[in-house]
């Protein structure tokens, strides 16, 4: 399971890394399991499809977590991979369904699946993810593991929803934000992390530690996320900077640039977001505004905050390297943005 590594090795590495190394025999197990279930006997563009996104060098982040929370209990049966593998076609097939909803070109550094083949396959291949998903879970015998898969589904899918009808709205305050985060994004790091207690069999107070560490990584992650798309890189963010600006997403920094707005910035925002008028020069603008009124910085203070939360979640838990690290991925997360 771990790795043999001197002190120096591991403090080079990235938390991340770092637990992808000691989980790395169980990554391999479900790497071939999500092989093995993408195929389709009948139809070879479910496998081209997926293929090209699970095997675009996604971090693999939720599976990992997983993992982690199972091993950190010592859990020595097969269920947690079986439980990865569904983490990842969940997530998995909501990035096929956001990319046609989103309209987007990008992916992971490369073209998106929508753009590759087109919209039909992207919507159909991510209800085969999700139906496959479900048919992984059903082989671990746990109902408790299926309610609580199946409620972050339903909850991933209220939340890509309330952002459609949040979005272009300049009236959406930081409290409807949270609640889209929650659900398009949180809900299936928490499920992830909680799951693999429940497999593992930890207690119900550990299992809610592992709830609330996961609900708040997730959320730090997409405030990161959010300040990339401003601040950051194509490289690092996977996609193209300033995609949340042109598809007109209310992230954010934008709500607490837009809450303190003086008449005329205000007219800026309702004609970029509210109209969808963009112009060339007003990427540049809608940065400057936010630097302005320090909105970057306070949803940077933010994602600190949430990963604070999620460090402070997991130190009851008990004393394992896997248990440093997830402690570590909270910090980690945020330093994208330091």
């Amino acid at each position: 399971m771990g790795l043999d590594q001197t002190a120096p090795e591991r403090a080079a590495q990235k938390p991340q890394e770092r637990l992808a190394a000691w989980l790395s025999g169980d990554m391999d197990a479900v790497n071939l399991l999500i092989r093995d279930r993408m195929a389709s006997e009948h139809a070879p563009r479910i496998p081209e499809v997926t293929a090209h996104l699970i095997e675009a060098g996604g971090k693999r982040l939720r599976p990992i977590l997983t993992l982690a929370a199972a091993r950190l209990f010592g859990y020595d049966g097969p269920y947690h991979v079986h439980l990865a593998a569904t983490v990842e076609f969940i997530h998995t097939a909501t990035l096929l369904h956001d990319d046609v909803v989103d309209e987007s070109k990008q992916r992971r550094g490369r073209p998106t699946a929508n753009l590759l083949w087109d919209n039909k396959s992207s919507v159909l291949v991510g209800d085969y993810l999700f139906a496959r998903s479900f048919q992984l879970m059903t082989e671990t015998n746990n109902m408790r593991v299926l309610a609580i898969l199946s409620n972050a589904s339903a909850v991933i899918a209220e939340g890509e929803v309330l952002q459609l009808t949040a979005a272009q709205d300049l009236r959406t305050t930081e409290a409807i934000y949270l609640q889209v985060v929650r659900g398009k994004t949180a809900a299936l790091f928490s499920a992830a992390t909680e799951v693999g207690g429940v497999i593992a069999g930890a207690s119900a107070d550990q299992v809610q530690a592992l709830f609330d560490y996961g609900d708040a990584l997730g959320i730090a992650f997409q405030i990161v996320d959010d300040l990339l798309d401003y601040g950051g890189t194509d490289a690092v963010i996977g996609k193209n900077t300033g995609d949340d600006f042109r598809e007109r997403k209310l992230t954010l920094p934008v709500i607490k640039a837009v809450a303190v707005a003086s008449p005329e910035e205000r007219a800026f925002w309702e004609r970029v977001i509210e109209k969808g008028d963009q112009r060339d020069g007003d990427l540049e603008q809608a940065r400057a505004i936010m630097a302005r009124h320090g909105a970057m910085e306070a949803a940077r203070q933010d994602a600190l905050m949430w990963a604070g939360r999620a460090r402070a979640a997991v130190q009851g838990l008990p004393a394992h390297p896997l248990r440093d690290m997830l402690a570590d991925l909270a910090d980690y997360v945020v330093e994208r943005i330091s």
